[in-house]
This record gives C-alpha cells, structure tokens and sequence, in this order.
C-alpha cells in the first residue's frame, strides 16, 4: 500500500517489509527541495530505517547537496583517501576490492559512526550484487526481555580488524594498516526517537568483561536476532538507485554474488552524534583519532 505524506509534498512511500524499508516516490534528489518535502523523506527513513529512490541522475555535487540537507556532512572515509576534489565521497568500488559482504554497521570501529548513509548506484552487474538491510530495532524487541535486560548491560569494544573474503587481501591490509577501536554499548538508544537498538555487526570483536570464547558465543546469540529474515529487506539495484539508511539503527550486507562482474556506488555520510547506551554512557574511543572525519573536517 502506498502512502501519500503530506499531500502538497508529493512525497509517496511504499512499505517493502512489515519490519523494514520503503520507496520513496515524488522526489528529485538533485533538484531544489522545499523543506517540508525533506522533513517527510527524513519522517519516513526514521520509520521505516532505509529508503530507496529510483531513477537518480546525480552527479557529486548535487547528491553532496541533497544529503547535506540530513545534516552536515562526514569526510569520505576514516581510513581511505577520498577522490580529488570529492572530499565526502567514498567510492564502493569492486575493482578496488570494495566488498562488504559481511553483516556490519557501517563504521563502528570509531567513536562516532555516522548517522545516516546515502548511497547512488553507478554501476551494477549483469545478475546479483543485490544488498540486504535489517532492523536493529525489531531485532533488539524481539529478544527475550531477560535477554534486553542483559544485552542493555554490556559493552563493546569494535575494531577495523575484521573478516573479509580472500581476494580482498589487499585492501585488508591498508585497512587495518592503522588500527582503530572503539568501545559501543551493546544496545544504543536512538538520538532522535528513543528507540534502542542493537550496535553490532562484522567490527564487534569483544564484550567487556568478558573471556574471547564467551565473548563469541554472546556476540553470536545476538547477532541471531539481528540477521533473522523477518527483521530484513532486500533491495535489488537499478543504476541510479539511491539508497538512504538509518546507520543508526540498522545493519547490512552487500552479497557477492557476481564473481568478477564490475559493481560501483558513491556513498556520502552525515555526522552523528556520540552513541548512548541505555544508561546514559556514551561510546569512547580506545585506538585512533577519527575526529576529523567524524566532524567533517578537512
């Protein structure tokens, strides 16, 4: 069923899942947007976590532009070089060996991941290649609430340290050239709505407190909840696709499933502020300094 947000707006929204995602129709990225038409983009990317627009021609000022309007902008990446004159731009480039296809909130390796994600599809293969979102809010209602109870308890700590496939062996190694951790709550409550969610995903390496085979295995148990299908969507790319997640309150996997087909997007993100967990502590930093990507510094 579509939905009609603010009938002078335009703006359209589409349910994809019970749980998670939405299309979003009657709206131009790339051109001039009246306030009340992104107040209802945003309404809706709060509900529903992430939204997708189809059929977007954007260049980079214009997609820069259209996400400022969420909030000001992060630089590209903590770790890699952004592209010339392209300074909040990370390019999800396959020939570079850019492949996320592990469970992951983006980012969480640092202090301050970022709030929201906007990701333009340039380039898409033949078959496959399709990403998966799910809802870390559902996820975290869903467990058992001794289970809630105990995960609003713990402590995280994330590292850029983490899994990839063999023939990023690479990247791997700039990746983890300089090391970052950051210590997260493992339920976060939501800045703007006051929802908790769980933080977790590939960059969580262990709880406090805990020995490395317990901390797994409680890693593990949550990550279950997480990943279960009813709390997922699924979107299958179009060149020209913008995809715009809640990094917040959500996970995602990028699925390699296209061999050695060509695969591109330009992705821009906007400064969050510092996780909070259930009692009030926010995240720290334990290794690296990201505070200039975090702020949007030069």
């Amino acid at each position: 069923m579509t939905e009609t947000l603010q009938a002078h707006t335009g703006v359209t929204v589409t349910p994809l899942t019970g749980n998670i995602g939405a299309v979003i129709g009657g709206v131009d990225a790339g051109a001039a947007l009246g306030d009340e038409t992104i107040a209802a983009v945003r309404a809706a990317l709060l509900r529903y976590k992430v939204v997708f627009l189809r059929d977007q021609d954007l260049d980079y000022a214009e997609q820069t532009a259209f996400a400022s309007r969420f909030g000001k902008l992060t630089l590209g990446h903590p770790i890699y070089d952004a592209p010339e004159g392209r300074p909040n731009l990370r390019e999800m480039d396959s020939k570079q060996g850019t492949r996320a296809n592990h469970w992951h909130t983006d980012l969480t390796f640092i202090e301050r991941p970022p709030a929201f994600a906007f990701l333009h599809s340039k380039v898409i293969p033949p078959v496959g290649g399709d990403t998966v979102w799910a809802n870390a809010a559902t996820a975290y209602a869903s467990m058992p609430a001794e289970l809630r109870d105990f995960a609003d308890r713990l402590r995280i700590v994330h590292s850029n340290d983490c899994d990839f496939t063999d023939d990023t062996v690479i990247e791997r190694g700039a990746y983890i050239s300089t090391p970052y951790e950051a210590e997260h709550p493992a339920v976060r409550v939501h800045p703007e709505t006051g929802e908790r969610s769980l933080l977790l995903g590939g960059f969580a390496r262990r709880v406090v407190g805990y020995a490395p085979q317990a901390s797994r295995d409680l890693i593990r148990m949550m990550q279950e909840y997480l990943t279960k299908p009813e709390h997922t969507v699924r979107w299958q790319w179009r060149v020209g696709d913008i995809a715009i997640w809640d990094n917040q309150s959500t996970a995602h996997y990028a699925i390699y499933d296209y061999g050695n087909q060509y695969r591109r997007g330009e992705r821009v993100t906007v400064v969050a502020p510092t996780p909070v967990g259930v009692d009030g502590r926010p995240s720290a930093a334990l290794r690296g300094d990201t505070s200039a990507y975090s702020t949007g510094r030069d």
